[in-house]
């Protein structure tokens, strides 16, 4: 299960009762199990009680400090509603994620792993390529839940890379000319982009990329050389 070793540190989202949470700690050094349900998470404190292995954190995962752990992986069955927000904190820059084997909605899994020109590639496609290679592992069958969810599910595999894959001088710039981008997927780039800069389809031209495209045509390198010439024409 995601290459563990003995000595890891593996975070899990989202421990429930603690039947996952078990199986990992016989595998590692250290398990840190994060459950916001309170009743759970006392239930989960009594089971693993005297476990050093086992540390119970009772809370919201979106306000966990993540920077303040040591390189860690993830094993997850994320809540489908927050997955994407519980990704892009894992992936901020200042997060020492080393891998995340997540559980997540299928949708969801083939918009992480989506390729540019295809309908389902978007923000969340090019954040996440942007620093980790993906993979869908398999499949679940709604049908293998019980009680079974409405769809059906992934395990998606996530290895985080030690640069970016394209290069950019500011992070930050990159993100919102993306975000910017796919916010009306069917304007044009040119015009999806005039928010960012007025003389933005003079930028395009510069640099070839074609004012014409749409956003879910650029790759990541396209979307690396319009945030370089908008961030260059800024100056």
């Amino acid at each position: 299960m995601s290459a563990l070793k003995e000595d890891d540190l593996v975070v899990e989202i989202g421990a429930g009762k603690g039947r996952l949470t078990e199986f990992i700690a016989e595998k590692v050094s250290k398990v840190l199990a994060i459950e916001v349900d309170r009743r759970l998470c006392r239930e989960l404190m009594e089971k693993f009680s005297g476990r050093e292995e086992v540390e119970i954190v009772c809370g919201d995962v979106l306000k966990f400090d993540f920077t303040a752990l040591p390189p860690f992986k993830v094993i997850a069955n994320i809540p489908y509603y927050i997955t994407t927000p519980i990704l892009f904190r894992l992936l901020e820059d200042s997060v020492p994620l080393i891998t995340a084997t997540l559980t997540v909605q299928k949708e969801v899994a083939e918009r992480i792993v989506a390729s540019a020109g295809t309908k389902k590639y978007g923000v969340l496609s090019v954040m996440v390529q942007f620093v980790a290679d993906v993979e869908v592992l398999f499949y679940i069958p709604k049908g293998a839940f019980a009680p079974p969810p409405k769809v059906d599910s992934a395990v998606v595999f996530i290895k985080r890379l030690s640069v970016p894959r394209v290069s950019v001088s500011d992070r930050r710039l990159f993100r919102k000319i993306v975000k910017t981008a796919f916010r009306q997927r069917r304007k044009t780039i040119a015009n999806s982009l005039k928010p960012i800069r007025s003389d933005i389809k003079d930028l395009l031209l510069e640099v070839g990329v074609s004012p014409d495209r749409r956003a879910e045509t650029l790759t990541l390198e396209d979307f690396a050389l319009i945030t370089e010439a908008v961030k260059s024409g800024s100056q």
